[in-house]
């Protein structure tokens, strides 16, 4: 853990030292404004490191503005950085335009790009906070299931992933997503793992509201690999305290206006790292489930368990943990590790949902990504 902090630092401090080169002197003429504008990106290498890990910090208000500062520095800061790497291009499009006789024209392009991207990165940061702050859109997605009894045609399922409780997503945050979730009338709700950063000490109260959850099956949840840096056998007490179902590579018979569904539910794909006796196995979750019952759901926190779990003989796995990137230019990063971002996919015989997330780790930033409250209605297929 150490040296991946030493390493995080390092990385961090170059990345600011190449923007502050790179941005300051072409933007800014006064001496003095180049100083403070120094200062500034230099405080951000303290305040991002020190904002991620406050979560470990005892709760109060020292703990929650400290939180709340490194996140919207990392959030602007990263936009910063990728608009500093897109002015290179465009000032490289000048030089091939300079080098095609074109000696008059953009003059001022290192200034003016500077400027602008200054401009861009604050307007780009405000669009993404006011986006990852407000309540999670529901989006509604038709799942068509080969085999589906005519019982269950229109089952539907609300699911939540990636709330992120802690350093800057609180209680409030948490009872308007529980409003919007109960408005639905759903019959079942599963949440997908994610839900918290940091302990049950310090976050329970914060947790608490999604007891209230209310849909005509019940509410049933997975854990993620969040839950595993927060203490995961901790808070599945606190979870199955509130009345929430934990499936830990179980599951359990759904009975729907006579006909029948397993829903079952894996640990996070990485679990057994942390605990070798939650290793994540979708075999071991459908064990046992009647043969007759050909409507399999699985809740995976990775889209990376839907290959074990298509050859377990799921129908269907709901997933989460991508945030579909959370906000530009970052999800096609996340198709180097996870075998799709987001949304509806086929994965053999099996369908598999990848939620974008209903709140946001991190950088309080959703630009161009928004959050969804996903309600899922299943339907038969061909």
């Amino acid at each position: 853990m150490r040296s991946f902090f030493v390493r995080f630092i390092a990385i961090g401090v170059l990345f600011h030292l190449y923007v502050g080169l790179r941005i300051i002197p072409d933007a800014l003429t006064s001496p003095l404004a180049r100083t403070i504008a120094a200062l500034v990106l230099t405080s951000f290498v303290v305040l991002i490191p020190v904002g991620m890990f406050s979560r470990r910090f005892d709760e109060g208000w020292a703990a929650t503005l400290v939180g709340w500062t490194g996140s919207l520095v990392m959030g602007f800061f990263s936009s910063l950085l990728v608009l500093t790497v897109l002015r290179e291009l465009v000032l490289l499009g000048v030089v091939a335009w300079r080098h095609l006789g074109h000696d008059g024209a953009w003059s001022g392009a290192a200034s003016d790009t500077a400027l602008g991207v200054l401009a861009a990165a604050v307007l780009v940061s405000a669009i993404g906070f006011v986006s990852a702050r407000r309540t999670a859109a529901v989006k509604r997605v038709a799942i068509p299931v080969d085999g589906l009894p005519a019982a269950l045609d229109g089952l539907t399922i609300v699911q939540l992933s990636d709330i992120h409780v802690g350093p800057t997503i609180k209680r409030p945050y948490i009872e308007r997503i529980v409003r919007a979730v109960n408005a639905l009338d759903a019959d079942l709700v599963v949440v997908t793992g994610d839900v918290v950063d940091g302990s049950v000490k310090r976050l329970r109260e914060h947790t608490a509201p999604l007891g209230r959850m209310q849909s005509r099956h019940g509410s049933f949840l997975v854990t993620g690999n969040h839950e595993y840096y927060a203490g995961a056998h901790a808070w599945i007490d606190e979870f199955r305290r509130i009345g929430l179902t934990v499936l830990l590579n179980e599951h359990v018979l759904i009975e729907h206006d006579g006909a029948r569904a397993v829903l079952a539910g894996v640990t996070d794909f990485t679990a057994g790292g942390f605990d070798p006796a939650h290793r994540s196995d979708p075999e071991r979750a459908l064990a046992g489930a009647p043969r007759d019952v050909a409507t399999r759901i699985l809740l995976a926190h990775q889209p990376r368990s839907a290959e074990a779990a298509s050859r377990a003989g799921f129908t269907v796995q709901l997933s989460g943990h991508t945030h579909g990137g959370q906000f530009l230019p970052w999800p096609p990063f996340v198709r180097l590790q996870q075998p799709v971002i987001g949304g509806l996919n086929r994965f053999g015989a099996m369908w598999l949902y990848t939620s974008r997330g209903t709140g946001y780790w991190g950088p309080p930033n959703r630009f161009g990504v928004p959050s969804e409250i996903t309600l899922i209605r299943l339907t038969r297929g061909r």
